[in-house]
């Protein structure tokens, strides 16, 4: 068997300190073979930077996915080239920096990573579903293969997910920063969950200081993000893969304080 462990949306500096305080522990604990982590909100003021990503792979990542904002920062576009583990979403252009897929040797077996991203209320991107199947149709595809799928609507997630049962180990969203309680493994073996949730400040809304986010509300104004600060929580969930199907015989949902 192969434990996968998935964490959700790494929100600023705070969240990625949090992450290395419960990080390594739980590897252990759990016995992970492989740390997947979303990282595009890891850097202050959202995106992900060169030191954000360093961090995030120095406390125990192996892959960081990102998302929506991706390429927030400038400074980001040559890392997504360079570093094999840092994916942007395989929908983008051709012409975007990086790529959307890799491929992890842990020795005994190999584990693919796709990152997709979906297009309902979100950038006008290739469809989702064709892009993963032209990525699970690869001949380079390991039989162990999991899926972040950035999106911010559930039914698009929860369509992809079926849309991939059978095909791969794992499919989890990520974007909203609020676990859900759905997880399951589908019909055909595939591990879901709608979505991993956030590592970040407790009393925020979605990372952000709340007076900030409910004056933008009220009045329809525009300000600017400052992250919360305060005690954390790091959601995150184990999906557990039989080597010989690369199917998924477990998930276990965790949220860490």
């Amino acid at each position: 068997m192969v434990n996968i462990l998935c964490v959700g949306d790494v929100v600023g500096s705070i969240g990625c300190e949090f992450l290395r305080q419960r990080l390594p522990a739980l590897k252990k604990l759990k016995a992970i073979d492989l740390c997947i982590v979303n990282g595009e909100n890891s850097a202050d003021g959202n995106g992900i930077t060169h030191s954000s990503a360093a961090h995030l792979l120095d406390s125990g990542a192996d892959v960081i996915t990102t998302g929506n904002h991706s390429f927030r920062r400038k400074e980001s576009f040559s890392m997504y080239d360079s570093w094999e583990t840092l994916l942007r979403p395989a929908n983008y252009p051709a012409a975007a920096p990086g790529r959307g897929f890799c491929i992890v040797d842990l020795g005994r077996v190999q584990v693919g990573v796709v990152n997709l991203m979906g297009t309902m209320y979100l950038d006008s991107l290739e469809s989702p579903f064709e892009k993963l199947d032209q990525l699970l149709r690869s001949p380079d595809m390991p039989k162990i293969c999991v899926i972040d799928f950035h999106a911010e609507a559930t039914g698009e997630k929860r369509a992809l997910g079926f849309y991939a049962d059978g095909r791969a180990t794992a499919l989890f969203g990520t974007h909203t920063h609020v676990p859900t309680a759905d997880q399951c493994v589908l019909p055909k073996g595939t591990g879901y969950i709608s979505d991993a949730g956030m590592t970040g400040v407790i009393d925020s809304v979605l990372g952000v200081k709340p007076e900030i986010i409910i004056n933008r509300y009220v009045t329809k104004m525009p300000a600017r993000f400052e992250l919360a600060k305060g005690p954390c929580r790091m959601d995150c969930v184990i999906f557990t893969a039989d080597e010989a199907t690369g199917l998924c015989t477990d998930v276990e949902r965790l949220s860490l304080t």
